[in-house]
């Protein structure tokens, strides 16, 4: 990542989003305000400590396997923040897994309570899209358990007409397929950054 971020110049925060946070506010537990803190306090904050470009244009986020959901969920539910997003490996649908990752803990049983759910899964926030305001890349390993979660995205993705990136490899939930994929997720956001604003002139 460090070699990545000085080949690109670029400027990459990692916060921790604790275990099972799924980046979300969860009412009544302050301890469980990871959209807020991410998508508000900490983009402030680095923008109040650092040269920055202060716009969407100057700003992506991605993540891994739940940071892959977070991700997506953030950047499509604050696109005033975040001009580009990615996933690797992300659990954009989590429900297939209802016994997994304390989520049940956070919002309650999927039997019990199914929209809460619903309403959280990246791949039914796809309507909330519209084609070319959000650029946004997705991967997934062939032999990874959130493989089929991410072709179910890339399908709905493109039966609304959204353009993305999709890649799919040989490879599983695991560093050795991640420490490949944020090569190409990094390339992906250079080309993003790169791009002029609508209207303006590219410098070449």
């Amino acid at each position: 990542m460090s070699a990545l971020a000085d080949q690109y110049g670029y400027m990459v925060v990692c916060p921790d989003g604790g275990f099972g946070s799924w980046y979300w506010d969860i009412a009544n537990d302050k301890n469980y305000q990871y959209e807020t803190f991410v998508s508000k306090e900490l983009i402030d904050y680095i923008d109040t400590h650092y040269s920055t470009i202060k716009d969407r244009k100057g700003r992506a986020i991605s993540g891994l396997s739940m940071g892959g959901h977070g991700a997506l969920s953030l950047a499509i539910k604050h696109q005033d923040v975040y001009g580009a997003a990615g996933s690797t490996a992300g659990g954009g649908d989590f429900r297939p897994f209802p016994l997994n990752w304390e989520i049940k803990d956070r919002i309650g049983t999927y039997a019990d309570a199914p929209p809460e759910w619903d309403n959280r899964v990246v791949i039914n926030m796809v309507p909330k899209l519209v084609n070319n305001g959000l650029r946004l890349i997705i991967d997934c390993g062939k032999e990874d358990f959130f493989y089929a979660v991410n072709v179910a995205l890339h399908d709905k993705l493109m039966y609304h007409n959204i353009n993305h990136t999709f890649v799919t490899s040989e490879g599983g939930h695991n560093w050795e397929y991640w420490s490949r994929s944020i090569i190409y997720q990094m390339a992906f956001f250079k080309g993003y950054f790169d791009e002029p604003e609508k209207g303006e002139k590219k410098n070449r």
